[in-house]
């Protein structure tokens, strides 16, 4: 029988909860056990697909098709093990499913509340689609005390009964905030953070204590003493230079031995920290250093492009180079300031993105890389940016646009209506935005002779996508002749997957999201030529 470990967040959110849990995750595996992570996310939103990023951050996509929370993927960057739909649940979708189920009538007449229909959802989803796992982590997304998560913690309460607390863990993640002002750490927050758990009926086991500082011994002990939770269990986590440190401190903390010891369970394995240890000392230690521009509409939030963010470092990792991120915001980069905004930049990176807003922007960095020599990579609407700039100011085609935003131009880009997934026909549609995506795992073959079947070392490659408009493939052959490949297609041949240019040392587009599939201690081969490109770039 599985082992459930929930973790819960106190005093303020974004305290590294998905960090934690993933770097928890990597720990018992390292020990020799198989786990399973998911996310429990407290909005009322069915996923956070329809979300603005600079609402939510990131949407993570995975293999199966799901639109995610950004947590997941550390989940899948930590541990390897890949996250599927079942691995991640809304309030919305939550309260979806049991309305459906009333409007069909299966609670027999009976009043839908919140206990126990809710909360039995809940619990079903935590059970539900789990295979021979040790071990299955459980992130309840906000904090303890916000309305929004009531059900899910007072689900959590009642699974541990239900199959017995023996079987269950609870750990509570909190700030010990540092006042400068009167140079002290205090520990008040968490206490009445444990408070507010406690009065809803649970003990937490273990207390993870995220601080700017070391914890001194005596404020641990009186966490202890007043949040009822052994020394041993009061775990400090102090902010490291880099996530990639943190499996590395919360084993010299020894979580994991205390999960290990509440399970009466003895570790099959011994830790292997030296990947971890090997990777932040290429980050912490290397000198060379380039810079990378990320032109793209959401770069005043930082989590808007996670996964990019952290697969470009993968790409430095592999090329023992640092890399600066330059955030450049498209739509105030003018014509005029290009060549000035982009000096001393050694690749550009445009990701993907909705909407005309910062387009303008984005098609004259693509001409400056593309005139300049300096290496490009174009992600999703990105790599749709570079065919408009390219059939206008190549192909002279100045009407060439996307029917995204622009329904009078030449529609070079187009919304899909129909595509093939695993033998079946699905249908696009942008009346409704939610979901209604091509999403999911896709195969793409690839050219021979291209750069990008050298870079991947193989015909056939598999990647993630999110969207809805695609490349027009009726213009395949005015492109090429003027030296744009498309050299990567869609099994069918009909929906353009990568395209690159002929006369240029690095300049590649793909519709899909590679950074989803990059991990640190596995960088993506695409991020990892596109770095060594940026390195050797003069």
């Amino acid at each position: 029988m599985a082992r459930y470990i929930f973790v819960t967040g106190g005093v303020v959110s974004s305290l590294g909860k998905g960090l934690s849990s993933a770097s928890l995750a990597y720990l018992l595996q390292s020990r020799g056990f198989k786990v399973r992570l998911r996310k429990l996310d407290p909005y009322l939103n069915v996923d956070p697909g329809t979300m603005s990023p600079f609402q939510h951050g990131e949407v993570f996509v995975t293999d199966d098709g799901a639109e995610t929370d950004l947590d997941l993927g550390h989940y899948e960057r930590f541990s390897g093990v890949l996250a599927k739909k079942s691995d991640n649940i809304t309030t919305g979708k939550i309260y979806n499913d049991v309305l459906r189920k009333e409007r069909k009538g299966k609670y027999l007449g009976k009043t839908v509340q919140v206990i126990p229909h809710i909360t039995d959802r809940i619990k079903e989803f935590i059970k539900n689609d789990s295979s021979k796992e040790d071990f299955i982590i459980c992130e309840i997304g906000g904090i303890v005390g916000d309305i929004e998560s009531l059900p899910f913690v007072e689900a959590i309460r009642q699974f541990a009964n239900d199959i017995g607390k023996k079987n269950v863990l609870f750990i509570h993640l909190t700030l010990v905030p540092y006042l400068k002002s009167s140079d002290e750490i205090k520990t008040k927050p968490t206490q009445h953070s444990v408070k507010e758990l406690r009065s809803i009926g649970i003990q937490p086991d273990i207390i993870i204590c995220r601080s700017e500082r070391p914890i001194p011994l005596e404020h641990r002990k009186k966490i202890s003493l007043f949040c009822n939770v052994h020394i041993k269990n009061v775990i400090e986590t102090v902010d490291v230079k880099t996530i990639y440190e943190a499996p590395i401190s919360f084993s010299k903390e020894k979580l994991d031995v205390q999960v290990l010891n509440y399970f009466n369970l003895r570790s099959k394995k011994v830790v292997n920290l030296n990947p971890w240890k090997k990777i932040t000392q290429i980050i912490l230690k290397t000198k060379k250093q380039i810079n990378i521009a990320i032109i793209g509409k959401y770069v005043e939030l930082k989590d808007a492009y996670k996964s990019l963010d952290e697969a470009l470092i993968h790409g430095g990792i592999e090329n023992k180079v640092k890399i600066n991120l330059v955030r450049i915001d498209s739509e105030k980069l003018k014509k005029n300031e290009i060549k000035s905004r982009l000096k001393g930049i050694s690749g550009i990176l445009i990701p993907g993105g909705f909407g005309k807003r910062g387009t303008d922007g984005k098609i004259e960095a693509i001409k400056y890389a593309r005139k300049n020599k300096i290496p490009f990579l174009g992600i999703c609407y990105g790599m749709q940016m570079a065919i408009i700039e390219f059939a206008r100011n190549v192909l002279n085609l100045k009407k060439a646009t996307s029917s995204e935003f622009n329904k009078n131009g030449l529609p070079v880009i187009g919304l899909i209506n129909e595509w093939n997934k695993d033998g079946k026909v699905i249908k696009g549609t942008d009346k409704e935005l939610g979901g209604t995506m091509r999403l999911g795992s896709y195969e793409a073959k690839l050219k021979e002779n291209s750069m990008i079947k050298k870079i991947y070392g193989k015909k056939m490659i598999e990647e993630r996508h999110r969207h809805r408009y695609e490349v027009n493939i009726n213009f395949k052959d005015r492109f090429e002749k003027k030296g744009m490949i498309f050299s990567g297609l869609s099994p069918d041949d009909t929906l353009p997957e990568i395209i690159e240019l002929k006369n240029h040392p690095w300049f590649i587009g793909v519709q899909f999201h590679p950074e989803f599939k990059s991990r640190p201690l596995s960088p993506h081969p695409l991020f990892s030529s596109f770095i060594k490109a940026s390195k050797n770039y003069k």
